[in-house]
C-alpha cells in the first residue's frame, strides 16, 4: 500500500482515451437529441400555407440537443430556442423505467430518476474537502482522472463571503476511491494505516518534548 506522498501505480498520467462507457454516452445523447427534434416537429408541423413566414433551421449542438435558429430578414436578428425535455428518453438504472430529465442526470450524468433518488445516503452530496479526507482522493482524481467528476457549486452556509463550495455526488466519490484503493476494504486498510502513523508521529513528538 502506498504512503501519503507515494504515487506509484496510483495516479498515472492522464491520457485522452474514449472508453466504451463514453461512446455509449455519446450514442445516448445523440438518440436523445433526435427524439427532441422529432417532438418539436410533432408540436410544430410544417405548414405549406405559411410561405411568407421567416424560415428556421435546427442546429445540432453535439451536446445532446438541437437549437432552433429563426432568421428574421427584416431585423437581421436570430432567435435561439432550446427545446424542452422529452419524456422516456433515458432509462433509470434503479427501477429501469424511462424518464426525460432528473436532478441527478442533469447535474451529475447519473442515470437515476427523481423517484429513485436517495438524497439521504448514496445520492447525498459531499464537499471536495470531505471527500479528500474521508476517501483519500487527490486533486488529480477529481480533475484529471477520466471520467472527470462533476459537481455543483453552492455558497458556504457558514459564511457567504467565503468561496463557493464544490459539492460532489457521494456514490461517485466512493466509486472513484474504490477504483484507486482496490475496493472498500483497501480504503479501510489505508485509513487505519494512516491513523496509526499519525498517532505514532504524535507520540514521538510528545516523547521528545519530555526528554
Amino acid at each position: 500500500m502506498e504512503n501519503l506522498n507515494g504515487s506509484q501505480g496510483r495516479h498515472p498520467e492522464s491520457q485522452v482515451v474514449i472508453t466504451q462507457s463514453m461512446q455509449a454516452k455519446i450514442r445516448r445523447n445523440r438518440e436523445r437529441a433526435l427524439a427532441l427534434r422529432k417532438a418539436r416537429l410533432a408540436r410544430k408541423p410544417y405548414d405549406k400555407t405559411n410561405d411568407n413566414e421567416n424560415e428556421s433551421k435546427e442546429v445540432d449542438t453535439g451536446a445532446g440537443f438541437f437549437l432552433e435558429v429563426v432568421d428574421d430578414s427584416d431585423t437581421h436578428k436570430c432567435i435561439v430556442e432550446e427545446p424542452g425535455p422529452v419524456i422516456g428518453s433515458i432509462k433509470c438504472t434503479k427501477c429501469y423505467k424511462n424518464f426525460g430529465v432528473s436532478y441527478l442526470y442533469n447535474n451529475f450524468d447519473c442515470e437515476i430518476c427523481d423517484s429513485c433518488r436517495d438524497g439521504e445516503d448514496e445520492h447525498s452530496l459531499i464537499t471536495r474537502t470531505e471527500a479528500k479526507q474521508q476517501y483519500l482522493l487527490k486533486d488529480c482524481d477529481f480533475d484529471m482522472r477520466e471520467p472527470i467528476l462533476k459537481f455543483i457549486s453552492k455558497r458556504n452556509p457558514h459564511n457567504p463571503r467565503w468561496g463557493l463550495m464544490k459539492l460532489y455526488l457521494l456514490c461517485q466519490i466512493k466509486e472513484r476511491s474504490y477504483q484507486i484503493w482496490g475496493g472498500e476494504q483497501g480504503l479501510s486498510d489505508e485509513l487505519i494505516k494512516r491513523a496509526a502513523n499519525q498517532e505514532q508521529s504524535r507520540q514521538k513528538k510528545f516523547d521528545k518534548k519530555i526528554q
